[in-house]
């Protein structure tokens, strides 16, 4: 930032002293001008006086000769022309010089000044990058092992504010409208994500990812309760696609809530077994299924986890015990992967609670949050695991977070600790 305002300053001071420097000089060289009418009178009453002493007979032709020639010489050095054309000085050429040479009041130079420099902050604010002035770089910060959160920037609200702006304009447009729903989701937005998803779910009524992401934001308006719509829209999704991994776990852990054991079971190991190898969702329907008691049946259950995906980063999050007394089982777990030097917002987000700590984590291309962008395009990422007791994907002050651990596409033994700063 230093360097940047520094190269700024100097180049707005060479731009002032180039615009400045002939309006102040005509001023300055208009005091010559003005001084030399004052000696022009002078001459003139002496010219006068010479005249009168000539008619008198004060003086001879000779001394009269001598001392008009003297005071002709005088004129031409004071008007700066030839003294044969400075002979008679008459009132029409020095109104002339006076005019031409009057300087434009000190107020504009001032005023001119200030337009410079108004208008030059001006368009870098709306051209330029303002936020670079106080945001350090991905970068540097990675470098020195301590990498901003990707959820303290506000450039992922600008981009979403705007995104939603556009909706208002297209509310046809059903790309559109699952970008705002996911990125409503990942800002912990969850009210907000869930009008996006009914938008969506209106334009495109019949896909089981869509209707199981709707399900899972309208669970967490509910207190984390799939009864009710939710539970619908989940059936909806598997008449849709009955191998939907994300619906066959919320419908096991909508029939758990129910305390229907039995079809949680059915629904876990359908997801066991068409869930990636080693995937989060595969983890996520084992664990379910030891929890209940339940035999892992299928292809799935006497299959060791696989590494993770070449395009994927996994590891391991924990808490320190020093801080398990200042949060609650419910407080949410954000685990994010970024850039280290590229876009600031996330790449890949993964949400949990402090429940699940210590956890096995994966991150991949399916957790983004822009079409497009996806983890496995960036050589260098940044890791980073924080606790917020808002559940808001933004940043607050008393989040706990662990410091940021520098990964690459394929890393399997990330290690994050949240602990005391």
């Amino acid at each position: 930032m230093n360097g940047f305002v520094f190269a700024a300053a100097v180049m707005c001071v060479l731009v002032l002293w180039l615009v400045l420097r002939p309006l102040l000089s005509r001023r300055d060289a208009a005091a010559a001008p003005q001084a030399g009418q004052l000696n022009l009178a002078v001459l003139r009453d002496q010219l006068r006086e010479l005249e009168a002493d000539r008619e008198q007979g004060s003086i001879d032709v000779e001394a009269y000769t001598a001392a008009r020639r003297e005071l002709e010489q005088r004129v031409a050095e004071d008007v700066h022309i030839a003294p044969r054309a400075a002979a008679v000085p008459g009132t029409t050429t020095t109104g002339a010089a006076t005019a031409a040479s009057t300087p434009p009041p000190r107020w504009q130079a001032a005023v001119l000044t200030l337009a410079l420099v108004a208008g030059a902050g001006a368009l870098y604010a709306t051209l330029g990058t303002p936020q670079a002035l106080t945001a350090p770089g991905a970068a540097p910060a990675a470098a020195g092992g301590q990498a901003l959160d990707p959820h303290t920037s506000t450039e992922a609200e600008s981009m979403v504010a705007k995104l939603a702006e556009r909706m208002a304009r297209e509310p046809n447009d059903p790309n559109g409208w699952a970008l705002l729903a996911r990125s409503y989701s990942a800002m912990g937005r969850f009210v907000a994500a869930s009008g996006a998803y009914s938008r969506l779910v209106a334009l495109i009524p019949d896909d089981a990812q869509i209707l199981s992401d709707y399900a899972d934001v309208l669970a967490m308006t509910q207190n984390q309760k799939l009864r009710g719509e939710p539970e619908r829209l989940l059936a909806r999704a598997l008449a849709a696609d009955p191998k939907n991994v994300k619906a066959l776990i919320l419908s096991g852990d909508a029939a758990f809530e129910r305390s229907d054991l039995a079809s949680a079971a059915v629904h876990w190991q359908a997801a066991l077994v068409n869930a990636p190898p080693g995937s989060e969702f595969a983890q996520m329907a084992r664990d379910n299924l030891a929890h209940i008691g339940a035999p892992m049946e299928g292809a799935a259950a006497v299959q060791p986890p696989a590494a993770a995906p070449s395009s994927a980063v996994s590891g391991r999050v924990e808490l320190d015990p020093a801080l398990r007394a200042q949060v609650a089982d419910t407080d949410t777990v954000f685990i994010v992967a970024k850039a280290a030097d590229g876009p600031r917002f996330p790449l890949a987000v993964l949400r949990k609670q402090v429940r699940d700590l210590p956890l096995q984590f994966t991150l991949d291309d399916t957790m983004g949050m822009m079409p497009g962008v996806k983890l496995s395009q960036f050589p260098q990422l940044v890791i980073t695991a924080r606790i917020s007791k808002t559940g808001n994907a933004i940043a607050a002050p008393g989040d706990l977070e662990s410091p940021p651990h520098p990964a690459k596409p394929g890393d399997t033994q990330i290690q994050l600790r949240i602990r005391p700063k």
